[in-house]
């Protein structure tokens, strides 16, 4: 798929196993999944834009690099926050917003609780984090709202990916970097993705 990039590396297949396995407790899962979160960052910043720049070092100076354009965090509550903090650690000058979906059962639409974003987005490489891309409608209620606030360059990171979520967002953003460990078979009735790991929210917070 185009601007769709599966991460095949095999410690986050090897990790994806076990998050998928229904015997994986919550502390174990919160766990495998920063460690997939982290590994992932590494494809999904690796066209960031950087610049030259000079560094003294003890003996001499030396042609370094740094990133061109600041970064932007923007974890979609409440799963997207398993995925926060071990991308924090490798970029811990990043800015962070937060947006809050819910989405409702008997029509599978998003709605909005929550917005936390920082100002003029336009300066940023945004990075969307979502564990889940399954019907797609939270995307792209986020990636609409990110659009708004200025936002130029997204990119999104999700663990999982349906077919169907995929198409949906390739529908109102084609040219959208989509990042993933996986494009499983389609979704259920429910909205879920088969064969899936389940609500990566009550399995990371054990509810």
């Amino acid at each position: 798929m185009k601007n769709v990039t599966v991460i095949t590396h095999p410690l986050v297949q090897h990790n994806l196993a076990r998050l998928r396995d229904s015997a994986t407790e919550s502390q174990r899962f919160r766990r495998l999944l920063g460690e997939i979160a982290a590994l992932m960052t590494y494809e999904a910043t690796r066209s960031f834009s950087v610049k030259k720049i000079s560094v003294r070092t003890p003996l001499e100076t030396a042609v370094g690099f740094k990133l061109e354009r600041e970064v932007a965090l923007v974890p979609v509550l409440r799963a997207g926050l398993g995925m926060l903090n071990p991308i924090l650690e490798l970029i811990p000058h990043a800015r962070v917003g937060f947006i809050g979906l819910k989405r409702e059962e008997s029509t599978l639409r998003a709605h909005f609780y929550h917005q936390s974003l920082p100002k003029n987005l336009g300066r940023f490489e945004v990075i969307l984090i979502d564990p889940m891309l399954a019907t797609g409608g939270s995307a792209v209620a986020a990636l609409e709202l990110l659009v708004a606030q200025g936002a130029k360059r997204i990119r999104l990171v999700s663990l999982v990916a349906a077919p169907e979520g995929i198409r949906k967002v390739r529908k109102h953003f084609p040219t959208l970097p989509i990042f993933t460990a996986a494009v499983d078979k389609k979704l259920n009735e429910k909205g879920y993705i088969l064969p899936g790991l389940g609500d990566a929210g009550d399995r990371l917070f054990g509810t």
